[in-house]
C-alpha cells in the first residue's frame, strides 16, 4: 500500500476528473467547488502541512483568490498555472494537461509522454517566466 505524498488543489470536479485523465500515480485531488470558504479553507490548511501542495486553479478572478489565500498561508505550497487561454483545468487539452504536470515531476500516462528532441512551439512558450 503506498501513501499518498501530493495533494493538487483544483476548483472543480470536471478539473479533477480531467487531470485524472492524465496522471498514473497516486495524488490526493482537493476541489474547492469554486470558492471555498474561509473556515472551511483554515480547517483544510493543518492536513495539507506534511504532503507536497501543487494549486492549480483556473485563469480567472474565483481561480486567483484561491491562489492567492493559498500564497499567503500554504507558502510553502507549490503552484501550476495553465495558459489563461484555455481559462479552466478542464478546458485544457489532455497533450497540454500532461506537459504541465510533468514538469512539475508527476508522473503521467504513455500516450502523453513526448518522444523525439523538439517540442512544439506553443509548448516552448507555454512556460517562458
Amino acid at each position: 500500500m503506498s501513501v499518498i505524498q501530493k495533494v493538487i488543489v483544483v476548483e472543480g470536479k470536471r478539473d479533477k476528473k480531467r487531470l485524472q485523465e492524465v496522471l498514473t500515480e497516486p495524488v490526493h485531488i482537493i476541489c474547492t467547488h469554486g470558492t471555498m470558504g474561509i473556515e472551511k479553507l483554515d480547517a483544510m490548511i493543518e492536513d495539507l502541512y506534511h504532503h507536497k501542495v501543487y494549486i492549480m486553479t483556473d485563469s480567472d478572478k474565483a481561480g486567483r483568490k484561491i491562489r492567492a489565500w493559498f500564497k499567503r498561508h500554504l507558502s510553502e505550497g507549490h503552484h501550476i498555472y495553465i495558459d489563461p487561454k484555455y481559462g479552466e483545468v478542464s478546458n485544457c487539452p489532455l497533450e497540454y494537461l500532461a506537459k504541465v504536470v510533468s514538469r512539475h515531476d508527476f508522473e503521467i500516462k504513455p500516450q502523453f509522454e513526448w518522444k523525439g528532441k523538439s517540442q512544439p512551439y506553443e509548448y516552448q512558450n507555454a512556460f517562458a517566466i
